[in-house]
């Protein structure tokens, strides 16, 4: 159901989409009229409490009465070919077929799963059609239910799903949609048909969690990824401090990477990435994708309405709530309607209304709207029964004496009923008598192994700190004599560390930049420490100084 609101002839339609993530929703209202989207209200909240603050969204928005679309959680995409020429039933058989051999092969119970499925056309194979099935545990489909219980709540659909309702994409066109929210989904889409969705555990998350650490707020650690800026090889700007640029980029790197990889593993040639997401807010992330993809042409995802002035001052604010816009969309009828998870998998019921006018003696004269004689069921009671009113004492006897059967039959199921509830109770205090014995042994099993457990892992710490202290003996020296074969001569070491365990700590400054990055490029290059980071330079004077870290092999 949408809502609707008169506005001169035109009726006015609209949905709330809200984004959840673990600690942060995006929400958006949207109408629609006739066929033009219009941002009603737009934002983002982290919370403690996502009831509240949802709560407060609705509140906020006016949205009392407004359906609600959100987003699916946790859920999994599955991949079956089938050929063309199977009837709808049929497809429908062998798509359930195939999802209940994953859940066996997995060892999953199938009636733990809700799952929709779309067909697309199969690029790689015309005889046969791709069913894209969507899964998720019915334990966080409820879970996201219940977060609107007592609000419109109508659909529920995947985000990898719905973020295709805000991109204008040309016909033909074949492109990828980056979401990079708290985990990624990487859409692929061919001539405006979905055809993959894949999911990276990397995503914004991560970040702000790195950084959360740090600053101690989800809030302050999302203002610092939206005040961070990259600079590429053709724009670089060493006056302005960088902080957490080192925590943003390995994660936008393991994106791109894989994005890299979806383009090398297309059927067709790719032309457009777009990226969007709570990542997508870092400045110039488009120019490092760029960078990495170089055969496509990387953009920001702005949505269908952001042609709209009054959008335009606060576009970046407006494009960070892309998914809940998207949702909102969805609401509204753009997408693929059928992969809503809201409804159950036999769709919505079909309502029947039936309407009986009977009426016993005195025969009513009424019209309808023609002016002509409604038809009625009349039985006249007086004088003999004809051959309907005969049918129809018949039918009214019959249905008494069924329900005076179910009554009687009722009683004795419920006598029954109550009889095997008493035994049942009896045996389960037998039962819980047993287990609460069970569980004092067990329990005092516990206290003795957690002693042995305690005095084991003592033991080992006491073994590896031995170890350890042994192995690192002679650890700088060694590394100092390896790395004295490579270091530059304008490049001086002004401190070398074992900061703990395995990981060593070079200091090193040079009035060369070039040969800084020479001396870090060949630590790494001879394996003389792994997974090696380095600082960006401190420049003081002529002199540039970096810190240099990484493992023993």
């Amino acid at each position: 159901m949408i809502t609707t609101e008169k506005q001169g002839e035109y009726i006015m339609q609209n949905c709330l989409g809200i984004y959840i993530e673990n600690n942060l929703i995006k929400y958006a209202k949207v109408s629609k009229d006739k066929d033009k989207y219009k941002i009603e209200a737009y934002g983002l909240k982290f919370f403690d409490n996502i009831n509240e603050a949802i709560k407060q969204v609705v509140d906020e928005t006016f949205s009392f009465n407004t359906p609600i679309s959100i987003n699916l959680a946790n859920e999994k995409y599955l991949y079956f070919d089938i050929f063309s020429l199977l009837s709808k039933s049929d497809i429908q058989k062998t798509v359930q077929t195939e999802f209940e051999a994953y859940c066996d092969e997995n060892k999953y119970n199938t009636k733990a799963f809700e799952n929709r499925y779309a067909l697309v056309p199969n690029i790689e194979n015309k005889e046969k059609i791709r069913a894209i099935n969507i899964i998720v545990n019915k334990i966080e489909l409820n879970k996201q239910k219940q977060y609107l219980e007592k609000a419109n709540l109508t659909k529920i659909v995947p985000i990898g799903i719905a973020i295709t309702n805000i991109a204008r994409l040309e016909k033909k066109e074949n492109a990828i949609i980056v979401n990079m929210e708290e985990k990624t989904t990487i859409t692929t889409i061919y001539d405006r048909q979905i055809y993959n969705i894949e999911m990276l555990d990397s995503g914004s998350e991560e970040v702000l969690e790195k950084i959360n650490r740090v600053e101690n707020s989800m809030s302050k650690a999302y203002e610092i990824c939206k005040g961070t800026t990259i600079y590429t090889s053709n724009v670089i700007d060493d006056t302005k401090e960088q902080p957490y640029l080192e925590t943003i980029i390995p994660t936008l790197y393991l994106i791109a990477d894989r994005v890299q990889k979806t383009i090398a593993d297309s059927p067709v040639k790719i032309g457009t990435v777009y990226l969007t997401g709570t990542l997508a807010v870092v400045n110039n992330v488009d120019l490092y994708f760029q960078e990495i993809l170089q055969s496509v042409d990387c953009k920001i995802l702005k949505p269908i309405m952001a042609d709209d002035l009054s959008l335009q001052n606060n576009i970046k604010d407006f494009i960070e709530v892309n998914s809940a816009i998207a949702l909102a969309m969805h609401g509204l009828g753009e997408g693929i309607q059928a992969l809503n998870f809201k409804e159950s998998n036999f769709g919505q019921k079909a309502k029947q209304l039936i309407n009986a006018n009977v009426s016993f003696g005195k025969r009513q004269n009424k019209t309808d709207k023609n002016g002509k004689p409604k038809k009625e069921i009349n039985i006249d009671l007086r004088g003999a029964l004809d051959k309907t009113e005969i049918m129809l004492v018949r039918v009214f006897v019959a249905i008494i004496i069924i329900n005076i059967l179910f009554v009687i039959f009722s009683k004795l199921l419920t006598k029954q009923m109550n009889k095997k509830q008493t035994e049942i109770e009896g045996l389960i205090a037998s039962e819980q008598s047993e287990i609460a014995k069970i569980e004092a042994n067990t329990k005092e099993l516990d206290n003795k192994n957690k002693k042995y457990v305690a005095l084991t892992q003592e033991l080992k710490a006491i073994n590896e700190k031995i170890s350890t202290i042994a192995e690192m003996k002679n650890s700088i020296p060694n590394l100092l004599n390896q790395i004295m074969y490579v270091i530059p001569e304008e490049v001086k070491l002004t401190s070398v560390e074992n900061t703990s365990g395995k990981n060593m700590k070079i200091v090193a400054e040079s009035e060369n930049y070039d040969q800084l990055g020479y001396f870090i490029a060949k630590i790494k290059l001879e394996g003389y420490l792994k997974d090696v980071v380095s600082s960006s330079g401190q420049k003081t004077g002529n002199t540039v100084k970096v810190t240099i870290e990484g493992v023993l092999p």
